[in-house]
């Protein structure tokens, strides 16, 4: 293998892949990232097991000679981003090493076999289907904070991924919030699939998703998802698990309803959030004609208090939240008003952009 590379083009994919890379492995090649040279193609993969990256760059100059040879990651990486801006890099494989060389510079790096780097294997997918890279990262940033974090019901830790005709569905939660967001989409199935996507997965997919009017195609497998694009491959195990039924805990027959704007609310929580317990984030929301007052207690008895004027007239309520969970929400929301749907104080409040949204977040009330 021998090939010369731009510091710039090599740099891209090759933070991407690393990214990927444990940086405590109990396996010594799962440290490494594995270089393939096909004709003008450089493919870079790395995994852990659980996901799977393969970055895509074409050189410019046509290599002299091809090959594939695993080098460590973050050394590679961290050699890559020391060199100036605009220099060449140029690869050697020698034996069992790989020269590195860059102007004055030179690095000889060890190396591992590639037959032993592991392969996600290759499983037929049952749903296949193509939309927008922006799209999908919108269904991710508008849900993955609900995701649980260690919960020991595994299947928490990791977003559900609902495939209907003509729609893709994803929601997150961890037993105490819950989050879901709708896209249309180009999808001709007969049956609807649900896969949960692990934690690790869904983080990993939202960093590549940079091109938002490019295409990504994504195949389902029983057991693997794939999302291919022009420069990547990310595959990622799927969590063996089912799912709470999500449709149960959205609240179907609320009593009141209450319009809001997002920017005061937020601003308001934001504020009463200083004063809460430390601990407990909870905050006293008390809901009367045209008015939403927010107030917070903490164990030294300070305490911070709010009035936001809301659209809502109707019976006064008195409920408590975790004011992180209604953070969160107001901070993925866009437009300029939220609708807020609640019963009573024992019951989950539904909240949602007023206008037509794809997007709906249910949070748990507190005692207080």
């Amino acid at each position: 293998m021998k090939f010369l590379i731009s510091r710039e083009a090599l740099l891209k994919p090759l933070n991407l892949v690393a990214g990927v890379v444990e940086r405590r492995q109990t396996l010594p090649i799962l440290s490494n990232v594995m270089l393939e040279l096909d004709g003008n193609q450089l493919s870079i993969t790395g995994t852990d097991l659980e996901v799977e990256l393969v970055g895509r760059v074409t050189l410019e100059q046509a290599p002299q000679a091809g090959g594939e040879i695993t080098v460590p990651a973050r050394k590679l990486a961290d050699i890559c981003k020391s060199l100036p801006d605009g220099s060449d890099i140029e690869f050697i494989q020698d034996e069992q090493r790989v020269i590195v060389k860059s102007g004055r510079s030179r690095f000889t790096l060890s190396t591992l076999a590639a037959n032993d780097f592991p392969n996600v294997e290759e499983s037929p997918g049952s749903q296949d289907f193509t939309v927008k890279q922006g799209d999908l990262k919108r269904l991710i940033d508008r849900t993955s904070f609900a995701m649980a974090q260690q919960d020991v019901r595994y299947y928490l830790n990791g977003m559900l991924w609902e495939v209907s005709a003509g729609q893709l569905r994803v929601v997150a939660t961890d037993g105490h919030r819950l989050a879901l967001c709708t896209l249309a989409a180009p999808i001709e199935t007969q049956e609807n699939q649900q896969v949960i996507l692990p934690r690790k997965g869904v983080v990993e997919l939202a960093r590549l998703l940079m091109n938002e009017n490019d295409d990504v195609r994504v195949v389902i497998g029983s057991n693997h998802i794939r999302a291919t694009t022009t420069d990547f491959t990310f595959t990622s195990k799927l969590v063996d698990g089912k799912f709470p039924d999500y449709d149960r805990v959205l609240p179907k027959s609320s009593t009141k309803t209450v319009f809001g704007l997002r920017n005061d609310l937020r601003q308001a929580f934001s504020r009463t959030s200083i004063l809460s317990n430390e601990k407990y984030r909870g905050v006293r929301l008390m809901l009367s004609d045209a008015s939403l007052q927010i107030v917070a207690n903490n164990p030294e008895q300070e305490e911070a208090e709010e009035i936001v004027n809301v659209d809502y007239s109707g019976e006064s309520l008195e409920i408590g939240f975790n004011v992180s969970y209604l953070l969160d929400v107001m901070g993925v929301l866009s437009g300029d008003t939220v609708k807020l749907s609640l019963s009573d104080a024992n019951s989950s409040a539904l909240l949602e952009e007023s206008e037509e949204g794809d997007s709906m977040y249910v949070v748990m009330p507190m005692r207080l």
